[in-house]
C-alpha cells in the first residue's frame, strides 16, 4: 500500500513561509535567468497564467492585477524539502524521495490510512508552512491518482476501496496518468481511449502491441497490481550534468572558461556527494539558437578517462583541454554545460593491473567539501572557477528572495 505526498505549488509556497505578504495574492516563481513561469499560486492560475508563460507578458498582471513575480531560489526549496522529507521518515517506515516536492510513503501496516493522511498532512503544514496533499493507492499509479484527486479540495483521498476507485478512475483523463502524458493521450483517445477507467479495461495484448511495456505496466497498476516498488534507496545516477543559459550573450572566451570551470566543479561536488567517480566527461557550448540572424556555433566534445576521478582538479584540467581553441571570435554564446559521464563505485569500477581504481586525492577533496559545508559554498575553491559575485555570465536574478534558512546573514528578523 503507498501514499504520495505533494507539496502543493512547491515553490511558490516556500516563497510564503517568510513573506506572509504574499499569503492571498498572485504569485509565480520564474525559471533560470528570470524566463518564465515555473510555479504558479491559485491566484496566479485564476488569472489565465500558464505554465511556462514567458514572464515578459506578464508584466501588465504586476501592474494592474498586483501579480507578484519571484527568481527562483533553489537553495531555499531544496532546504524546505529536506526538513518536509524528515517529518515523512519520522512517521512512516519507508520513504522515497521522488522529487523535492513528491515523496512515497509505504503505508504497510498502517490500519487507518485516512486518519493517518490527515494528521500527517496537517503536520507538514503545521511544521514547514508547505501545503500539501496526499493520495493512497494499491499501486503506485493508482497513489499518484489519487493525489490528483486529493487537490480538487478533499486534501486525501483513499482509493484502495474498489468502489471508491472505480467512481474516480471512471472520470480520470488519461492525459492525467502518471507517465502517459500527450502523445500517447491523443493515440489513445484515436482509440476511444480518454479515461483511466477505459485504460483500466482495454485489452491487454493492444496496449502491450501499439505502446510497449511501460504502459502496459501502467495498465497493471490500474488493475491493483504493483509493477513499481518502493525505492527508498536511491539508484546511482547514470551521470551528472550542471548546465546554465546565461543571462546574455558571452563573446569574451574567458569568461566561458570561467563559466565551465565553475560547473565542473559543481559537478564534482555532487558526484562526491553521491560517493561516485566517472570515468567520462563531457563538455558543451551553443550560441544563441533564437536569433538566427546571428553568427552560430555549436561545440561538443567529449573524452573517456583512462582512470576514473572524482576529484576537481582533474575534471577541471580535462575540461580546460577539451575547449582549448574550440570557440569562435565574433560569436556570442547562451549556454554552455558540463556532464560527467559512465559513473561508478570506486570499489566497483573495472581494475587496472598499473594503476588504482581512482585517480586524485580523495583526502584533499573531503578537506575542501568539508570547508564549503561549514562556511558555505565558494569559501574554499579553485582559481579557475573565478569568485566574481556576479559574472559576466551569470543568472539574471533581479527579483531573489533571501536564502532565510541557509545563510546566516538571511536569517529573518523578527522585531519587537
Amino acid at each position: 500500500m503507498f501514499a504520495l505526498v505533494d507539496g502543493n505549488n512547491f515553490y511558490a509556497s516556500c516563497e510564503r513561509i517568510f513573506q506572509p505578504r504574499l499569503r492571498g495574492v498572485p504569485l509565480v516563481v520564474l525559471s533560470n535567468n528570470d524566463g518564465c513561469a515555473i510555479a504558479r499560486t491559485a491566484e496566479a492560475k485564476a488569472l489565465g497564467i500558464k505554465m511556462g508563460q514567458p514572464a515578459h507578458e506578464l508584466k501588465q498582471l504586476v501592474k494592474h492585477q498586483g501579480l507578484q513575480m519571484r527568481s527562483a531560489n533553489f537553495a531555499l526549496y531544496g532546504d524546505i524539502s529536506a526538513r518536509v522529507v524528515t517529518i515523512l521518515r519520522d512517521e512512516a517506515p519507508r520513504v522515497e524521495v521522488y522529487s523535492i516536492d513528491e515523496s512515497f510513503l509505504d503505508m504497510t501496516g498502517i490500519r487507518d490510512r485516512e486518519a493517518f493522511a490527515h494528521r500527517l498532512r496537517t503536520k507538514v503544514h503545521r511544521w514547514t508552512g508547505i501545503p500539501n496533499c496526499i493520495g493512497i493507492g494499491p499501486t503506485k499509479t493508482l497513489a499518484k491518482a489519487a493525489n490528483k484527486a486529493a487537490k480538487s479540495g478533499a486534501g486525501v483521498v483513499d482509493l484502495t476501496e474498489p468502489d471508491r476507485r472505480a467512481q474516480v478512475l471512471a472520470t480520470f483523463p488519461t492525459t492525467d496518468l502518471w507517465g502517459v502524458g500527450g502523445k500517447w493521450g491523443m493515440r489513445l483517445a484515436n482509440m476511444g481511449i480518454t479515461t483511466a477507467a477505459q485504460l483500466r479495461d482495454a485489452p491487454p495484448d493492444t496496449i502491450l502491441r501499439e505502446f510497449g511495456v511501460v504502459l502496459a505496466r501502467t495498465q497493471r497498476e490500474l488493475q491493483g497490481h504493483v509493477c513499481i516498488e518502493l525505492e527508498d534507496v536511491a539508484p546511482d545516477k547514470q551521470q551528472i550534468m550542471v548546465s546554465r543559459s546565461f543571462a546574455e550573450r558571452v563573446e569574451d572566451h574567458q569568461a566561458v572558461a570561467q563559466a565551465l570551470a565553475t560547473f565542473a566543479v559543481r559537478a564534482c561536488e555532487k558526484l562526491r556527494k553521491a560517493g561516485l567517480v566517472a570515468g567520462g566527461v563531457w563538455i558543451f557550448v551553443h550560441s544563441d539558437v533564437f536569433r538566427v540572424e546571428l553568427p552560430q556555433h555549436h561545440v561538443n566534445r567529449s573524452i573517456s578517462l583512462p582512470v576514473a576521478t572524482a576529484d576537481s582538479r582533474a575534471v577541471l584540467s580535462i575540461v580546460t583541454r577539451l575547449l582549448h581553441g574550440a570557440l569562435k571570435r565574433g560569436v556570442g554564446y547562451k549556454k554552455a554545460g558540463v556532464a560527467l559521464l559512465d559513473l561508478g563505485r570506486p570499489e566497483q569500477r573495472q581494475a587496472d593491473l598499473f594503476a588504482s581504481g581512482s585517480a586524485g586525492n580523495s583526502k584533499l577533496m573531503e578537506t575542501l567539501d568539508g570547508i564549503n559545508r561549514k562556511f558555505g559554498r565558494g569559501v574554499a575553491g579553485l582559481g579557475a572557477t573565478g569568485w566574481k559575485e556576479r559574472p559576466d555570465w551569470g543568472m539574471r536574478q533581479n527579483m531573489l528572495s533571501p536564502n532565510y534558512t541557509t545563510r546566516s546573514s538571511d536569517l529573518p528578523l523578527i522585531k519587537c
